[in-house]
């Protein structure tokens, strides 16, 4: 079932936690950000959403390096439920597609939980003090790749907080499946 997240909330603050990755270290989310800023990107591998647009998350990634955004993706969903989402499938996953950042597992699902995220993808863009500045789409795909002429929200958007400190006012919400809680006990 398809999820969106909310709007900005503008000025929150950004939440550090210290996850494995799948390169085999343990990372922790403030240490990397970029001098203008962080995007913390909540994804999965088995969701149609990001499937259709993972190449050019990882592009917008390598090119917001450019402008000094760090950026990390994490996956927080419930692999017992979703074993696509296992942690070893992330490593095939982010082998398979080229990342160049740290994809993190965040499997007891406190980091999703503590940014309030919503779906895959649901994109967190902060400045270099770690406020909020962006909450939006990567571009207009859906469940499938848009023409390759799409705006670029995301990277735009991005561009403009290492730029300024600020994101844009306008933001268009990501749409993506809904995160996969885990039973509460």
């Amino acid at each position: 079932m398809a999820a969106i997240p909310p709007v900005c909330d503008f000025g929150w603050k950004a939440v550090d936690a210290e996850l494995p990755g799948v390169d085999g270290k343990r990372h922790r989310i403030f240490d990397l950000a970029g001098p203008n800023g962080l995007l913390v990107a909540f994804i999965c591998n088995h969701c149609p959403y990001v499937r259709a647009v993972i190449d050019r998350i990882v592009r917008d990634a390598n090119d917001l390096n450019a402008h000094g955004i760090g950026f990390v993706a994490i996956s927080s969903n419930d692999a017992d439920a979703y074993p696509e989402d296992s942690f070893e499938n992330m490593k095939r996953f982010a082998e398979r597609h080229g990342f160049g950042f740290p994809y993190l597992y965040d499997e007891d699902q406190s980091v999703a939980r503590a940014y309030d995220a919503a779906c895959t993808p649901d994109f967190f863009g902060f400045n270099r003090d770690f406020e909020l500045q962006y909450r939006g789409r990567l571009d207009a795909s859906r469940r499938e790749k848009g023409p390759a002429d799409l705006r670029r929200d995301l990277y735009e958007a991005m561009a403009q907080v290492a730029r300024t400190g600020e994101g844009p006012r306008d933001q268009v919400a990501s749409i993506g499946c809904s995160i996969k809680w885990k039973d509460a006990a």
